[in-house]
Parts: C-alpha cells; sequence; structure tokens
C-alpha cells in the first residue's frame, strides 16, 4: 500500500502512581474513626470545620487518605472516591475526559497552597473518580 507513512502518536510516560488520595465516606464519624483506629491500632488525626469532619490514615511516603464525614459523604456499596494522579497539571488530563465519553461534575479546584488541586468527574460508565495534581 502507497501512500503517506502515519506518524505514530508520542505516547506519555507512565505515572509512578496512578491514585493520588482516598476518601470513606460516613455518616457516623466517631463510630467510622473508632473502627479505622481500632482495626489499624493507631490514632488519626481529625480536622473539623462548619461542613466537614476528616480524620487522616498516617502516612509518611505513599498514598495517603482520609475518612470523611459531610455533605455528599454518603457510604454505600458502590465505593470510595479514587483520587486519580493527575500529573504536573490536572488540566491535562481533565480535558480529554469529555472527549472520551465522560463528565466533569466539579471543575479544577484548589484545595490549598499546599495539597495543590482536584477536580471531579464521571467516567463513561458511570463511575465517580476525581484527579489530583499541585498545579
Amino acid at each position: 500500500m502507497g501512500g503517506v507513512p502515519q506518524k505514530k502518536q508520542k505516547t506519555e510516560k507512565p505515572f509512578k502512581d496512578y491514585i493520588n488520595w482516598f476518601e470513606i465516606p460516613a455518616v457516623n464519624f466517631q463510630q467510622a474513626l473508632d473502627f479505622y483506629n481500632h482495626i489499624y491500632a493507631m490514632e488519626m488525626e481529625t480536622k473539623h470545620d462548619d461542613n466537614y469532619s476528616m480524620a487522616f490514615f498516617p502516612a509518611t511516603t505513599g498514598i495517603g487518605g482520609a475518612i470523611v464525614a459531610g455533605p455528599g459523604s454518603m457510604p454505600s456499596d458502590t465505593g470510595p472516591l479514587l483520587y486519580l494522579n493527575g500529573g504536573k497539571d490536572l488540566n491535562t488530563i481533565l480535558q480529554r475526559v469529555e472527549v472520551a465519553g465522560g463528565r466533569i461534575v466539579l471543575p479544577k479546584t484548589l484545595i490549598n497552597e499546599e495539597s495543590g488541586y482536584f477536580a471531579i468527574f464521571i467516567d463513561c460508565e458511570g463511575n465517580k473518580l476525581a484527579l489530583h495534581s499541585k498545579k
């Protein structure tokens, strides 16, 4: 077959980790805190504001996470919200979500200067996931 040779599409280098953060929803925050403190034999650091309570799994390296109670944090058998690695700037991946058949639920949003940014999307199968990046 003749014609112009097809250029190979440049593939991006794989990430070391694809999950950055996880949250386990709770209605009864203290009960959930007690449960995880018990099964891991630890004391989790907690933070509370007007809307949310969070207990952080201690992690000095690797992937961290928290128990979360507040609006939108409803336990279910459909699973916790996973934060996927958004790379250097999560907009790079986020801009591909709708093109691939997903839907953006929450656009890129600043958590704080230290933690960076996140966004929430629904994938093509209906799963709710998040992306996280420092920028």
